[in-house]
């Protein structure tokens, strides 16, 4: 016998939407609680130093992000539903509104320097397989420039380069104790081996922990010649980007904040780099100065600001700095310096008004034409510090 159901009442069917809504936003509220946010959590771990490797990982979670201030204010109700109900993105709720807000630069060739893990090699090439490049300004960018110095800005921040040309240098060197700090956040970034005579054991494409071979070496070229030239440099050897790249920055930062308190008297940092530069289909590209003689990398001034929201009340007066040091390498030797880039990352310069990020060459050099490129900023270098006295 068929048992025929009378349809429930309109109370009912009420209820029953009402519970079936119910169930379902509890279901989607449990899908937020027990999603696989590895990459988000694996983003805040890299705020500080990954923002490229973390905006992809909450891009993985979120979907499309383009966002400026209050970032987080600024996500769908459903993505904000996804944070909140993450404990590591709410604890962080601050950093996580830096990361999404932070710019970065996106040179068309160039990795660049972030501040943190940036794009690196993945293979090595032949010397032979490297493409020679002498970079200038570039016509299909924008730049602020005056008196030959030419700035990639693409920060929101305002620059006159005339008028930072014409401004003093406010540093003063003391006459006692180390004056010039060298250090390498990232120092185990590498060259293009030639042969037997430049060889070394590789922890990575393009990076080794031999100090003969890395950005150590580089730097002590650059000490070298301050030395000789009668400035009191102190060479932190310290490798910050190993055994992990990431946070190299932080662990730099630490070093260099200690390495300030026990030496008040230093008054300009270099942290000295390489770049890398790498074609879409894989061209390893070079630097080349037209020095008329030796070979020579080029060299490139990478520079801080505030434009990311963290504190950095002294950029200006070290892009005064770079830029005197720019027209004194661009009247010695009109090709070595690329462009100074513009950032919107600090890259530790807050610490002191004398900071200056200097990237000699790129992966596809050699350690000779990075050598021969070091001397001679090195050799600029001394003239303008020299005015300092």
């Amino acid at each position: 016998m068929r048992r025929i159901r009378k349809p429930p009442g309109r109370g009912w069917g009420v209820l029953r939407r009402g519970l079936a809504l119910g169930m379902a936003l509890t279901a989607l509220w449990v899908v937020a609680l027990t999603a696989d946010l590895s990459g988000a959590v694996a983003a805040l771990r890299a705020v500080w130093g990954g923002p490229s490797v973390a905006a992809w990982a909450l891009q993985a979670e979120l979907g499309p992000l383009c966002l400026s201030e209050n970032a987080l204010g600024q996500l769908s109700p459903w993505q904000q539903l996804v944070v909140r109900q993450s404990p590591a993105l709410y604890a962080g709720q601050d950093a996580v509104d830096r990361l999404l807000s932070r710019q970065e630069e996106p040179p068309p060739t160039s990795g660049g320097e972030t501040e943190g893990e940036e794009p690196q090699p993945t293979a090595t090439v032949q010397p032979e397989d490297t493409v020679p490049q002498t970079l200038g300004p570039s016509s299909g960018r924008s730049y602020d420039q005056a008196e030959g110095v030419y700035i990639s800005n693409p920060t929101s921040q305002s620059v006159d380069v005339a008028a930072l040309a014409a401004a003093p240098v406010e540093i003063a060197l003391p006459e006692e104790g180390p004056q010039i700090l060298i250090l390498h956040t990232h120092g185990t970034e590498a060259y293009t081996p030639t042969g037997e005579e430049d060889a070394y054991q590789p922890t990575d494409p393009y990076r080794t922990l031999d100090t003969g071979y890395n950005m150590v070496r580089v730097g002590e070229e650059i000490a070298r010649v301050l030395e000789e030239a009668g400035f009191s440099v102190l060479h932190d050897t310290t490798l910050y980007d190993y055994p992990s790249y990431n946070e190299a920055y932080d662990r730099s930062l630490a070093g260099a904040q200690a390495l300030l308190e026990q030496y008040p008297s230093i008054r300009i940092v270099l942290d000295v780099h390489r770049d890398a530069l790498e074609g879409e289909d894989g061209t390893v590209y070079k630097t080349m100065a037209q020095t008329g003689g030796e070979a020579a990398a080029q060299v490139m001034l990478v520079m801080g600001t505030d434009d990311n929201g963290l504190p950095h009340d002294r950029w200006r007066d070290n892009l005064t700095l770079a830029v005197h040091l720019q027209m004194q390498l661009n009247q010695d030797c009109p090709t070595l310096a690329r462009p100074i880039s513009l950032r919107a990352g600090r890259y530790n310069q807050q610490l002191t008004t004398g900071s200056l990020l200097v990237e000699v060459g790129s992966h596809g050099n050699t350690l000779e034409e990075a050598l021969a490129a070091a001397r001679l900023f090195a050799q600029s270098a001394a003239e303008v510090f020299g005015t300092l006295w």
